[in-house]
């Protein structure tokens, strides 16, 4: 029984730092998302179709959504010199509607895959891909 607690506290640690160091290197953009999920593999398709090559991590069945955003946005905050600006919803509200896939563009927290295509469907994606440098053209 605490080999397998042990375990998962390993696999959490070890999602934390994929995270946060996947966040810091390419901030480009980061899909993170559960092994096989769907939803994720959606994502990554939109976002090469657009031109733009994601970064995907891939968390383990019982990564906390919440923990994981809440680290990717502490390195954002590391990574800016802890400056006060809208994390796409702010750090609260990410807290409460995190879920995967979770997709950074920029450093920044989009959402989920249904902001992400809302964003797509309004012609707000691909000038933010563009900010983030995530696009050439």
């Amino acid at each position: 029984m605490q080999e397998a607690s042990a375990a998962a506290a390993a696999a959490a640690a070890d999602d934390k730092r994929e995270v946060r160091r996947a966040v810091e290197e390419k901030p480009v953009v980061v899909v993170v998302g559960r092994r096989g999920c769907c939803m994720a593999h959606v994502a990554r398709r939109l976002l090469l179709g657009q031109g733009a090559n994601p970064t995907v991590l891939e968390v383990s069945d019982d990564a906390d959504p919440a923990a994981l955003v809440d680290v990717a946005l502490q390195a954002r905050r590391r990574k800016d010199g802890d400056k006060a600006d809208d994390d796409g919803g702010g750090a609260a509200g990410a807290r409460h509607a995190a879920a995967f896939p979770a997709v950074f563009i920029g450093g920044r927290l989009v959402g989920g895959l249904d902001r992400l295509m809302a964003m797509h469907i309004a012609g707000e994606l691909v000038p933010v891909l563009k900010q983030a440098g995530a696009l050439w053209l």
